[in-house]
């Protein structure tokens, strides 16, 4: 009598090893087709912290626009920012702990608008009168844009929050060496971030999609955090009309700010 017992047997081990070299298939096809974290991105995040940080740089630089809003803390105290800016000027707001204003310029020509309190200082007035002509004065600059002049000492610090280059290059400069931080994700954005030391020397996220634009700056020492968008987004810029405008001479009249 023939025994088909080892045929049976051949069968079931003949079973199990196909059910494990496909179970061994599966795994390893899961392990080839893990994501790639850099898949769909601009490809920086694979680049050393100097070559982001370069790459960075040159991005903010060839942006025709950019926008900024967040705090600025100084010596001199902290500043709200909100400002849009481009190569010939800027415009937006700067509020401080005492007051807010508004800031337009267009290549040279720089206006502050701010409400008649702003211009209001106790003891001088507009001309360098009383308190009457310190009245008088606040009430004509009062909501109108009031022109800047060049002579003037506080020309050079109010330009300095409507000039792209100059706000930029202060913002990106991290101290220290350069590392690369974590990714994440800024305002919709995947990021990768890097480091003035271990973050000591500030910190700032670029974007891993399309072009490498800064898009969060931390700046050293608790200096502020600031938000970096719409670039490249072009916005109106264009003088105040003069009926809105008020040119008060050689100097600004003291102010309460």
């Amino acid at each position: 009598m023939t025994s088909f017992a080892p045929a049976v047997r051949n069968h079931r081990r003949t079973a199990l090893a196909l059910v494990l070299c496909g179970g061994l298939t599966v795994a390893l096809a899961a392990c080839g087709t893990e994501e790639d974290p850099d898949k769909g991105t601009n490809g920086v995040a694979k680049l050393s912290a100097a070559e982001i940080d370069k790459k960075a740089r040159a991005a903010a630089d060839a942006a025709s626009a950019v926008r900024l809003s967040g705090t600025l803390v100084s010596k001199g105290g902290t500043y709200r920012l909100d400002m849009k800016l481009n190569a010939k000027g800027g415009m937006g707001s700067v509020t401080s702990k005492k007051q807010s204003f508004a800031l337009l310029r267009v290549e040279d020509e720089l206006f502050l608008k701010a409400p008649a309190e702003f211009w209001t200082h106790e003891g001088s007035g507009g001309g360098g009168g009383g308190g009457t002509a310190d009245v008088a004065a606040a009430d004509k600059l009062g909501g109108k844009y009031v022109k800047v002049p060049e002579g003037d000492p506080s020309y050079r610090q109010l330009r300095g929050f409507t000039d792209k280059k100059v706000l930029l290059d202060g913002l990106l400069a991290l101290h220290g060496k350069l590392n690369k931080g974590g990714r994440d994700t800024v305002a919709g954005q995947r990021t990768i971030q890097i480091l003035g030391g271990k973050g000591e020397g500030g910190a700032f996220d670029v974007s891993l999609e399309e072009k490498p634009y800064p898009v969060r700056v931390a700046r050293a020492g608790g200096g502020g955090t600031v938000s970096l968008a719409d670039w490249g987004q072009a916005f109106p810029l264009e003088a105040p009309e003069k009926d809105d405008t008020v040119d008060y001479g050689g100097q600004l009249p003291k102010s309460s700010g």
